[in-house]
């Protein structure tokens, strides 16, 4: 068992009651749409950072450079009002008093010894850390423990301090590459892919978002004694029925016969996120729909990831079942696709006319009858639009490459 089970502070006589729980929930869902219409192709994502949050876990956030992954993550812990927040950027350099508290030099000038903690992890309630990996071997252990137990010894050896993190999300460009590295990565229940955009669309709305002059826009933010309250009391109190416990036992058998295999304490962890996504939605018990989380922790690498979707998809989204083979279906084009690089013009038309245009214009069809009726049924689309997103931009490329059309004329007809 973790050392910290229920993260943050409990409710008191003056914890928020029902009413007011409700109404932090209501705050994060309309943060939640908010930077999903700043960052493109990035409801998922926001959802479930948000949803690790209120687990009181850690995220990481994993992809190439230029994903707006650092941009995302301070937007988002910069919506809880009331918090201290830290920030930092890693290298193989960095010492653990620049971490969590640099000595003070005044006080070492009278013979004592001691460290300053204001504003340092040692005291944040929300802590972004970037480039997780590059943790230097001086501050390993103590990152360690501040992340899974929240406590830092200090480095005069006094008694250890405990550190008031409701969570972090940290970020990275690769994945670990070595045995202490690794002993971090596992500490990060959350891990989420990000690419660079799929959907032309929102290629050429980032675009014109360059040159635009931002308009005002709304701001919801969430209080920090809200939110702690809810990590400590509303989350835990979301109710899991019998049903969701057989589907996470069925869930856990049908990746072991995949040799996928997560520890018993990554399973553990995960109910509470679980809960955390049916606290975000307003209900209070959670449903089938909440097991979608769960393909951001159930992979090690990102070669096993669309093999833990299908799975977990399997159980509780028929919908996006079907978008994944599509996309199979749309990633054997483009495959083709690039395997005739170099071809006439006339070879590429005739191969878009007679496979690659009736295949593409079906899948589309299909995806946009998919998410209609996962909409209406309550489901998640968020991966039925992650499919969309490649078939516009394969289609995209069939076009522009193959039969030679104007990008402009592309993007008037997507």
């Amino acid at each position: 068992m973790d050392a910290l089970d229920v993260p943050g502070t409990p409710g008191g006589p003056d914890a928020p009651g029902e009413a007011a729980g409700l109404d932090t929930a209501r705050r994060l869902r309309a943060i939640s749409g908010e930077l999903s219409e700043r960052f493109y192709e990035r409801d998922d994502v926001v959802r479930t950072l948000l949803a690790a949050l209120l687990a009181g876990r850690h995220s990481l956030v994993l992809g190439p450079p230029g994903t707006a992954k650092s941009e995302l993550a301070r937007e988002l812990t910069g919506r809880v009002a009331g918090a201290s927040y830290w920030e930092i950027l890693l290298s193989k350099f960095t010492a653990p008093t620049r971490m969590f508290g640099p000595v003070d030099v005044a006080a070492l000038a009278r013979g004592e010894y001691r460290q300053v903690y204001d504003g340092r992890a040692t005291t944040a309630h929300i802590a972004f850390i970037d480039e997780i990996f590059k943790c230097s071997t001086a501050a390993l252990n103590e990152t360690l423990g501040y992340l899974n137990e929240r406590i830092y010894h200090p480095e005069s050896g006094g008694e250890p301090i405990h550190c008031p993190l409701v969570g972090a999300i940290t970020a990275s460009n690769e994945l670990p590459n070595g045995e202490d590295t690794a002993a971090i990565y596992d500490r990060l229940l959350v891990r989420i892919e990000v690419g660079y955009l799929e959907d032309p669309s929102n290629f050429a709305a980032l675009v014109r978002s360059a040159v635009k002059r931002p308009e005002a826009s709304t701001r919801t933010t969430v209080e920090l004694t809200a939110l702690q309250h809810a990590v400590a009391e509303s989350v835990p109190a979301v109710q899991v029925p019998e049903a969701i416990v057989d589907a996470v036992c069925t869930l856990r058998a049908a990746l072991r016969r995949k040799e996928l295999i997560a520890s018993d304490r990554r399973w553990r962890q995960a109910v509470g996120l679980l809960q955390a996504s049916a606290y975000l939605d307003g209900r209070p018990a959670v449903g089938e729909t909440d097991l979608s989380v769960l393909t951001h922790v159930l992979w090690d690498s990102p070669a096993q990831r669309p093999t833990v979707e299908r799975e977990v998809l399997h159980l509780v989204n028929p919908d996006a079942k079907e978008a994944l083979d599509l996309a199979d279906t749309i990633e054997e084009l483009e495959t083709q696709l690039d395997s005739m690089a170099g071809q006439s013009r006339e070879a590429l038309s005739e191969w878009v006319i007679k496979k690659a245009h009736n295949k593409l214009a079906m899948a589309g069809k299909r995806l946009e009858k998919l998410r209609e009726e996962a909409a209406v049924a309550g489901r998640s689309t968020a991966t039925i639009d992650r499919v969309t997103g490649r078939q516009r931009a394969v289609r995209a490329r069939v076009l522009t490459e193959a039969l030679g059309m104007d990008a402009s004329t592309v993007q008037a007809q997507l």
